[in-house]
């Protein structure tokens, strides 16, 4: 059975945008998005819950993301989810998950 690995994503920049390029020239934006999300409980609380998420931009799209995107602004992304996971000298490990 085949698999699919879509996400759009719609949220509020926590920092501006980081531009670099690749030793080979490439460019490659960095930013983190916020995305806010409200709901009430059965016992009729209203809850508020923020999920952060790393957002990778290469090429033209990295360009114009340094350029137009920066703190507090509203991005809409669209693109697919990538798990990073290391492990540290001291035996610690961690995962990420990327956009």
């Amino acid at each position: 059975m085949g698999s699919f690995n879509k996400v759009i994503l719609m949220g509020n920049l926590t920092r501006d945008p980081e531009l670099r390029y690749t030793p080979s020239g490439a460019p490659v934006c960095n930013f983190d998005l916020a995305m806010n999300r409200s709901y009430t409980t059965q016992a009729g609380e209203r809850k508020d819950e923020v999920c952060f998420m790393t957002v990778v931009v290469w090429g033209k799209q990295a360009e114009s993301s340094g350029q137009y995107l920066a703190k507090g602004r509203q991005a809409l992304v669209e693109g697919h989810l990538q798990q990073r996971s290391w492990e540290t000298p001291r035996a610690r490990s961690g995962r990420r998950s990327r956009l």
